[in-house]
């Protein structure tokens, strides 16, 4: 059975949100890296790595739920 079986495309709108999401995730691992990497503090340091590992998990949510919906999205765009 397909994952995808009853599944509809995602809308215009849905991608817009998807999109702007993996974007924040992306820059907040940016972020927790950055800090992770700065930081004498180890406390920090680790709360940092295991948010970050967090985020990448979510990204890679994100990312598995676009790549789903690939084969269900339009080949041509839709005519305004």
């Amino acid at each position: 059975m397909q994952m995808n079986q009853g599944m509809k495309p995602l809308t215009a709108k849905e991608l817009e949100y998807v999109a702007d999401s993996m974007s924040n995730e992306d820059l907040l691992i940016k972020q927790l890296a950055a800090t992770a990497s700065e930081t004498k503090n180890q406390v920090i340091k680790d709360s940092c790595l295991n948010i970050l590992h967090t985020q990448e998990k979510h990204y890679q949510t994100l990312l598995g739920s676009l790549q789903q919906h690939m084969n269900l999205a339009p080949q041509q765009p839709a005519a305004n």
